[in-house]
């Protein structure tokens, strides 16, 4: 089996508050959002961060969209920032999880999540 250097970075518990939602309230008071990515990445052979994603950088790009413009599903949440981390074409593919734990859900509940796969191969 060859060794072709990819790995995996993984961004888990990523927090912000966002107004996503269907519901006036939900865009009016807004939420707490957490996001996981796990990012599919050709590693460095190097020790220098310019041959690698900075998931510092990183982190910030998705809490701007999960702050910013709100969206009614997370879906379509989980599907900006899915686009967002895949400008950076030295990322083979990413896997996102939006998850919405206030969810407004008349039951009671530990979480509510999304979870979708892209690829710069697709």
């Amino acid at each position: 089996m060859r060794d072709d250097g990819r790995g995996v970075i993984r961004l888990s518990g990523l927090r912000a508050k966002g107004f996503h939602g269907v519901l006036d309230f939900e865009r009016r008071n807004g939420q707490e959002f957490v996001v996981d990515l796990a990012i599919d990445l050709k590693m460095p052979v190097t020790d220098d961060i310019a041959e690698t994603v900075h998931y510092g950088q990183l982190a910030g790009r998705v809490v701007a969209i999960i702050s910013g413009r709100p969206v009614n599903l997370i879906e379509t949440l989980a599907e900006q920032i899915a686009a967002e981390v895949l400008t950076d074409r030295r990322i083979r593919s990413v896997s996102v999880t939006v998850h919405k734990p206030q969810a407004p859900i008349d039951a009671q509940f530990d979480d509510v999540s999304v979870t979708i796969s892209r690829s710069n191969h697709d």
